[in-house]
């Protein structure tokens, strides 16, 4: 996950609070961050349970992943949810394949999809590297474009854009055209002011480990603005059949992200610590 540093055009104000008082140093702010709904049944349903039973406070729907209608009509009925267009030019799983919602030869692969990944992997088959394929400029620019309306039309509370496996901002031009497009649309490209929490296992780590990696994560939690980013999913067939070479336990892995979000000692130790949890439209207030 590449965190893009867009300073527009919300800049915290150092020590102030959305009100513009001075705010605690002793604070302690996080953003839980779940990506990918949309991408399947399953990251819907995690994605969904990680905010109501949870604590993730912000959501990034993939708006060209074949479960977008359904992650807008539950995000719809969940107001409270804030809502990031995780920009979309990437298909990584073996078998579920997504591509774009605008006719974009530059940006597909000969089936039609968009390529599993940013840059040509060694231990990937030849030709699967979105920047090898040579995409052209204006094509991108169509297609985030689209993705962008379409998730403002169905979803009322959108309120930022990211980036789908960093891709969409990948190199100087692709990021200025993210920029501009963040500035067109009044939905800025994350925030910088939130700094990376860190991870709390994955792998192999079963969902106890990663518990207690979470509770340890949180009890170690300096003041200051911080992001935790993860995927929230089920271990169901359908999440079983997904993955790519190097990540087939993707179920398991996912399952674990969920069960540390909703998990009642990871709730204790933010209430214990006073941990303010954050969206990202809560900080454009600041």
């Amino acid at each position: 996950m590449v965190l893009t540093a867009c300073l527009w055009p919300y800049v915290l104000a150092a020590g102030k609070a959305a009100d513009g008082s001075a705010r605690n140093s002793d604070e302690i702010r996080l953003i839980v961050r779940a990506d990918d709904i949309g991408s399947s049944h399953a990251a819907n349903v995690a994605c969904m349970k990680s905010y109501r039973e949870g604590i993730a406070r912000s959501v990034e729907v993939m708006v060209s992943a074949p479960w977008f209608n359904e992650a807008a009509k539950m995000l719809k009925e969940a107001p409270g949810y804030d809502v990031g267009v995780h920009l979309t030019l990437t298909s990584e799983w073996e078998n579920c394949k997504w591509g774009p919602i605008t006719q974009a030869p530059s940006l597909v692969d000969d089936q039609g999809h968009f390529l599993p990944m940013t840059r040509q992997r060694s231990d990937f088959p030849p030709n699967t590297g979105f920047l090898e394929a040579k995409p052209k400029l204006d094509e991108v620019e169509k297609e985030l474009r689209a993705q962008i309306e379409l998730a403002v039309k169905k979803i009322p509370q959108v309120s930022h854009l990211s980036s789908h496996m960093g891709t969409p901002t990948c190199t100087p031009e692709l990021k200025a055209l993210v920029n501009r497009l963040a500035k067109e649309y009044k939905l800025p490209v994350e925030f910088p002011q939130a700094k990376g929490a860190g991870g709390f296992g994955g792998g192999d780590a079963g969902a106890e480990e990663r518990v207690a990696a979470l509770v340890k994560l949180l009890e170690e939690l300096k003041p200051g603005t911080w992001i935790l980013v993860e995927h929230p999913g089920l271990d169901t067939p359908e999440m079983r059949a997904m993955g790519h070479k190097g990540y087939w336990n993707v179920a398991k892995d996912r399952d674990g992200v969920t069960k540390a979000f909703t998990s009642e000692a990871v709730k204790e130790v933010i209430k214990k610590r006073k941990i303010k949890l954050m969206s990202y439209r809560d900080l454009s207030g600041d």
